[in-house]
């Protein structure tokens, strides 16, 4: 239900709109129909995952444009709507994208971390003249590498594109812990 002053969404039991403080009273009565309904049974609604216990819920204006689920997924893109995601007003409110942009941030750091190891043991390894046979080997484990973490990534787009709190396995327990605070 939306505040019909502001538009911002309110619960369905709310009296008064919790951003401006309008009355809902008029707003609750539907009205009239200027012609006769004929009654359709309506679909169940889809089943929510709901947030961990220590996440209270927030209400995201109408006007945002993107929804909760929507900005966690595009928080994986790269780092870089993960930080923007942290820093504009609705979203680092929502602790769905909070803990999301977290985690797509950590996962980045991560990976960029091995890689710089893989790349620094490659050079330690093409300096020693009895190991130089090993490096044919450093771009299959640059690919598995590759492979795998898109793999994580493709799992948590996917995961909180349906609005779970899906924690990788490393990277997870941080940022809910980053989240948090």
């Amino acid at each position: 239900m939306q505040c019909p002053v502001c538009h911002n969404e309110v619960g369905p039991q709310a009296a008064f709109c919790n951003h401006c403080g309008a009355s809902l009273a008029a707003a609750q009565a539907p009205p009239a129909p200027a012609y006769t309904e004929v009654p359709v049974a309506a679909a169940p609604p889809p089943a929510a995952y709901p947030p961990p216990a220590a996440y209270p819920p927030v209400a995201v204006a109408a006007s945002s444009g993107i929804t909760a689920t929507a900005a966690a997924a595009i928080a994986y893109i790269t780092f870089i709507p993960a930080i923007i995601f942290l820093v504009i007003e609705p979203y680092n409110k929502i602790p769905l994208v909070r803990f999301h942009s977290m985690q797509s941030i950590a996962l980045s750091v991560v990976y960029f971390v091995v890689a710089i190891a893989l790349a620094i043991l490659a050079a330690i390894l093409a300096v020693i003249p009895g190991l130089r046979l090993i490096l044919f080997l450093f771009p299959l484990v640059h690919l598995a590498l590759f492979v795998g973490f898109f793999l994580l990534w493709l799992m948590a787009i996917m995961k909180d594109s349906k609005g779970e709190f899906y924690k990788l396995p490393i990277v997870g327990d941080f940022a809910m812990k980053q989240a948090q605070s």
